[in-house]
């Protein structure tokens, strides 16, 4: 018992530890992304650490979840697109504030958006409770994507 604890902490831990490499690029100047246009309803700064912590911790436990079903190939697959859309996820940081792209970056969160969904689906079909968790991340990065695609028309 006391394993599965560790090891759900332990994938909560790693979501959160590969989450934060987008900080590396989020956190460095910045003072493109103080300088540009952004939408009205362009939330506060401090807003984005305290979601993308509670949308890692929620991807976390969701993965946790599927690792611990029973093996299958529906179950393979949604692990690879979990890697793939984690994978879009800490490129979209260094896309739009790396390189200071935010076109190339819309373009990028749209790829993103569609393989956090076909996560879901097959998180889904492997535990419902795991593809209910990835909800709150399909309506951010949505949101996301708007907000990104707004920056990109007003610059």
């Amino acid at each position: 018992m006391a394993i599965k604890w560790v090891l759900l902490i332990a994938f909560i831990v790693v979501c959160n530890l590969i989450g934060a490499l987008g900080a590396v690029w989020t956190s460095s100047d910045g003072s493109w992304y103080k300088n540009i246009n952004k939408p009205s309803f362009n939330p506060p700064s401090w807003i984005f650490g305290p979601v993308w912590t509670l949308l890692f911790t929620l991807m976390g436990i969701s993965l946790y979840l599927v690792w611990n079903s029973p093996s299958s190939k529906i179950r393979l697959i949604a692990l690879i697109l979990f890697v793939v859309q984690f994978a879009f996820n800490v490129a979209w940081s260094y896309l739009f504030f790396g390189l200071n792209k935010p076109g190339l970056a819309f373009a990028e969160i749209l790829i993103m958006l569609g393989f956090i969904i076909a996560t879901t689906i097959y998180f889904f079909r492997v535990n419902k409770i795991s593809g209910y968790l990835l909800i709150p991340y399909i309506l951010w990065v949505s949101f996301a994507s708007f907000l990104n695609y707004s920056i990109w028309r007003l610059n």
